[in-house]
């Protein structure tokens, strides 16, 4: 891609962050910008935002970008914490239209997870990794012997009658108030159910708490070896550029 910058833009349910990333170093070039998610989150209101936040970073080049959804060919499949109304959206074309630049869109705990294995905490290991994602959501990134396997999506796996999300996320700590201890109990559970089902080699933890985790990790006790992020919050960022169009 020669001089040409590529831009990271990472679109979670409470904040759209973006920045300038370089993907031979898996670092950002600036600092990264970080707006509100514009609410309600529809597709109009977002590919907005980004075009905004986009002409106030004031950088040109390709532009990868993460929702949290399920993204197949470019086509939103399922919208966890933005509106229902992208569902069957084409991402692609319609952030395209909206910046004028090429596009493309991913899955964001599979981009925050490509950027961990490549950059981060999973960088050399094999096996079956497994990326979570905490913040807004619980987002998923699975890998065997270093390969993705795309829109894992395991935040939405079924825990006490509702998704494991709502019950375990960053989100739910704040929303029951509940204290590191409390917290650390529920992600034992989730981790557990995790492990039943996929006997991973690795639990890497992202997202921004990750940049917490000395205070609920150590309480969390599990089979499979876990460790937080290296890239904390960044790495969706940096995983979106990765999936940048190269032409």
């Amino acid at each position: 891609m020669g001089d040409q910058a590529v831009i990271g833009v990472d679109i979670g349910g409470t904040g759209i962050k973006v920045a300038p990333v370089d993907t031979e170093k898996g670092t950002l070039t600036s600092e990264r910008i970080r707006v509100l998610t514009p609410q309600p989150a529809t597709p109009e209101a977002i590919a907005a935002s980004v075009a905004e936040v986009l002409g106030e970073l004031g950088v040109p080049g390709p532009v990868g970008i993460t929702l949290p959804s399920v993204v197949r060919h470019g086509i939103v499949e399922t919208a966890a914490n933005i509106d229902k109304s992208w569902i069957g959206t084409a991402a692609e074309d319609l952030f395209s239209a909206a910046t004028g630049r090429s596009v493309g869109v991913v899955n964001d705990a599979d981009a925050a997870g490509i950027a961990e294995m490549k950059f981060g905490a999973g960088r050399g290991h094999g096996g079956v990794v497994l990326m979570v994602t905490l913040g807004t959501g619980i987002g998923s990134g699975l890998f065997v012997d270093g390969v993705l396997v795309p829109n894992s999506e395991l935040g939405h796996l079924p825990l006490h009658q509702k998704d494991a999300e709502h019950y375990a996320a960053e989100s739910a700590r704040e929303r029951d108030d509940l204290s590191w201890k409390e917290w650390a109990q529920r992600l034992q559970e989730y981790l557990d159910l995790l492990e039943s089902l996929l006997w991973p080699e690795l639990f890497i933890i992202g997202g921004g708490v990750s940049r917490q985790s000395d205070r609920y990790l150590p309480l969390i006790q599990t089979r499979t070896p876990i460790v937080p992020a290296q890239l904390h919050n960044d790495a969706g960022i940096v995983g979106a550029a990765l999936f940048a169009p190269t032409e």
